[in-house]
């Protein structure tokens, strides 16, 4: 009868990841869209993120994985486990970037599940539970909004049919853009067949540099609500005009904007509030503003707290407006619940993290990742490890090859610890 372990056994304890290995790929894909300042614009379905789907697809079938692309273009690279019943424990992320994206975010998640499957194939480690990698289409929305489309369609968060019908900037489909690069396939993958999904990734934040830790455990993710705020005063000449008599659209949102920070300084550690862009009107020199659009960005771990900034924020506008003459219009944009991600997943992370003898720390995300829709159909957690001044979605993100192994080896031994290693010795 066939020992399974449950945890990872003293044969595998010390086993590691091959780091060059890992960095050689991730060096390799990116040159598919190298900028001369040594990033990557390799958009969303576009023909480089194809030449980038079919590296990976090349070098996953050399491990001896099987295939499955889904109608959103989700790509499934799955290693057999003994047991081919069992749900799959699956690590992944995505490869397209931002126009002016680096070379780790996504690509590392993916390729670190790339190097799992490499060395249990190196050193003859047979699991009881499949392995499965994931390329996660189009999960920086930049090209076709929104973002996270790919792992919002297969965990039912998002309507497929609504995602294939979203336009870029030319007016191409989603849909047409996935069969002109070949990658809109047909295969329907159940969110039954996961047992466990783990994903690592760049923090993309200062926390793990500053406080020199290696490994951020990350605990849940930050519920995000984005509005889009328009203030309309009347535009006058801005020296005839006395200042009390005015109705200055732009003096309402800079007292708006001041609003925003005060809630969210107010719920620390996990409150957020940012306005990220604003476009006045008619934007002349020597016009008083006589409208402001403006995003509008609260995030927060706990629901109620992200509710209460949110019923603060109407609170404000709406006193700010008043008193300023103007007419407010406050529009729900996006609506992402905080995400707790399932304790024994995150355990497991913990468990690797402290085995590996690597620094370690629990950590909140407070980006959006592919991770979050999936922990709301499967059990899931996430890694952290540091960025370079906590700088991402910039052609000068980086992270050192050492702690992006680190990385790998906490994501090796985490998914070892769901899949269960077969010891040959006590078959």
């Amino acid at each position: 009868m066939t020992q399974v372990n449950d945890m990872a056994t003293p044969s595998i304890t010390g086993l590691h990841t091959d780091r060059q290995r890992l960095w050689t790929a991730l060096m390799d894909l990116a040159q598919l869209g190298a900028t001369p300042k040594g990033g990557v614009n390799r958009q969303a379905m576009t023909e480089l993120d194809r030449q980038a789907r079919d590296v990976f697809i090349d070098w996953c079938r050399a491990e001896g994985c099987t295939i499955r692309i889904d109608a959103i273009g989700n790509i499934f690279a799955r290693r057999p486990g003994q047991n081919p019943e069992r749900p799959a424990v699956m690590t992944g992320s995505h490869i397209d970037t931002q126009p002016t994206g680096g070379k780790y975010d996504g690509c590392f998640g993916v390729l670190a599940g790339l190097e799992v499957i490499r060395t249990l194939n190196q050193h003859d480690i047979q699991t009881r539970a499949p392995i499965e990698v994931v390329v996660w289409t189009n999960e920086e929305g930049c090209r076709f909004p929104p973002c996270m489309m790919g792992s919002g369609v297969f965990a039912g968060q998002l309507k497929l049919e609504e995602m294939l019908g979203k336009t870029d900037g030319e007016g191409v489909t989603a849909g047409d853009a996935l069969e002109a690069i070949g990658y809109r396939g047909d295969d329907v993958v159940g969110t039954d067949d996961i047992g466990a999904y783990f994903e690592a990734h760049i923090e993309q934040g200062p926390i793990l540099e500053d406080t020199g830790t290696t490994i951020g455990v990350v605990i849940g993710a930050l519920g995000q609500k984005w509005f889009d705020l328009t203030l309309t005063g009347v535009e006058a000449h801005a020296g005839p005009t006395p200042m009390p008599l005015r109705k200055d659209a732009m003096m309402g949102a800079a007292e708006v904007t001041q609003a925003i920070n005060r809630i969210a300084n107010a719920r620390q550690p996990h409150g957020r509030g940012t306005v990220g862009s604003m476009k006045l009107h008619p934007g002349s020199r020597n016009v008083i503003p006589g409208e402001v659009a403006m995003s509008i960005d609260l995030r927060h771990l706990d629901p109620e707290a992200l509710d209460e900034m949110v019923a603060e924020l109407g609170s404000a506008v709406e006193e700010i407006s008043t008193r300023h003459g103007l007419v407010a219009e406050l529009t729900p944009t996006a609506d992402f619940a905080p995400e707790s991600f399932d304790p024994h997943c995150v355990r497991a992370v913990r468990n690797a993290a402290q085995q590996l003898n690597c620094a370690h720390m629990d950590i909140v995300s407070g980006a959006g990742h592919d991770a979050i829709f999936l922990g709301r159909v499967a059990p899931a957690a996430m890694i952290f490890v540091p960025c370079e001044n906590g700088i991402s979605h910039n052609e000068i993100e980086n992270a050192t090859p050492e702690d992006l192994h680190s990385g790998c080896n906490v994501l090796l031994h985490a998914m070892l610890e769901f899949a269960q290693v077969i010891d040959a010795e006590q078959e």
